[in-house]
């Protein structure tokens, strides 16, 4: 039975290149990813193949943008995925890129003052090298931080995210095997109960088949984070499902759990059409879709916290509204 000790250490190799001399990034990368690698990441960047493109592309500029950058990781683990049949095992990520932002960014205006991007990435690994990356960030925070908020107040509250309550998500060591099959079993059934949107049961009482009363949904920007289960459909679940029509069924590309922790991305996990306001803004009736990546802590038999990346500027790309755009404008300016 695979431990993923190797493909663990194959992911911090990979992040030991990223997060080392920026003038042979290109060539560190390549050392670590396979020939025909294959990166996903948020909006305005979508689909990249190669490391010369990943580095050139992403890393490079944000690593001119955040000055003196750390990653400052929370959650480490890594799983075989139970969408392909365990075929394939995804090492996952998740924390903050800190630096210093002394130079713009997608159009951001630098604050020449600390600031964290959100991120959670998944890497599959084979035969030693990273062959595919999801990567997921939460730009939106970043331009908050800068002074440049591109929504309308959100129901939840937004801060820089602490990782796990339990301080325990760096899975740096082998996991009992038990423990990871008892999460990703609580995630198929939580997508069961709750990620279909038909169960037929009050909303809070749907939630309490695989959540813990003292949940905490760490939303990202634009929506926000919300403590506790009455809060959690209070100020998200109830919302989003009465501004959204005609659900497809969720896809996801990876699923994967180790331990205590678990998560899944998908690309995109579900489309829906707005049909009620959202975020702030109004309903179009145009169907969009959400690329999520959600990651889990699960407590005994219940999920406890939730770290949530929604690539919302794609989703309003999706609905002609351009984000990075509005912030040229000041709109929303806070």
């Amino acid at each position: 039975m695979n431990n993923f000790q190797s493909e663990k250490a194959a992911v911090l190799a990979y992040h030991a290149a990223i997060d080392g001399d920026q003038d042979g990034l290109s060539a560190a990368l390549t050392r670590h990813t396979s020939d025909d690698y294959q990166w996903r990441g948020y909006h305005p960047f979508g689909e990249l193949s190669g490391a010369d493109a990943v580095a050139s592309t992403f890393w490079k500029p944000l690593r001119k943008a955040l000055m003196s950058m750390q990653r400052r990781e929370d959650v480490f683990f890594a799983g075989a995925n139970h969408v392909d049949g365990k075929q394939g095992v995804w090492v996952v990520s998740m924390g903050h890129l800190m630096g210093l932002f002394d130079a713009p960014w997608l159009g951001i205006r630098p604050t020449g003052k600390m600031a964290f991007l959100r991120y959670c990435e998944f890497n599959r690994v084979e035969d030693g090298k990273v062959a595919e990356t999801a990567m997921y960030f939460d730009i939106p925070h970043l331009m908050v931080q800068a002074g440049q908020n591109p929504f309308p107040p959100q129901t939840a509250a937004h801060l820089v995210q602490p990782g796990p309550m339990t301080h325990d998500g760096l899975l740096r060591d082998q996991q009992p095997a038990e423990d990871g099959q008892a999460t990703i079993d609580l995630i198929h059934r939580m997508i069961n109960d709750i990620g279909q949107w038909n169960s037929g049961l009050p909303l809070v009482d749907e939630i309490r088949q695989t959540w813990a009363e003292d949940m905490i949904w760490w939303g990202p920007e634009g929506i926000g984070a919300t403590y506790t289960i009455e809060r959690y459909a209070k100020q998200h679940s109830a919302p989003f499902r009465a501004s959204f029509a005609d659900r497809s069924k969720t896809n996801h590309i990876a699923r994967v759990a180790e331990g205590n922790y678990g998560g899944f991305f998908g690309w995109p996990n579900f489309s829906a059409r707005p049909t009620g306001g959202f975020m702030g803004m109004p309903a179009t009736g145009v169907s969009g879709e959400f690329r999520v990546i959600d990651i889990y802590r699960r407590s005994g038999d219940k999920l406890a916290e939730n770290w949530i990346f929604i690539d919302l500027l794609h989703f309003w790309k999706c609905q002609g509204v351009d984000i990075l755009a509005r912030i040229q404008e000041n709109v929303c300016d806070s």
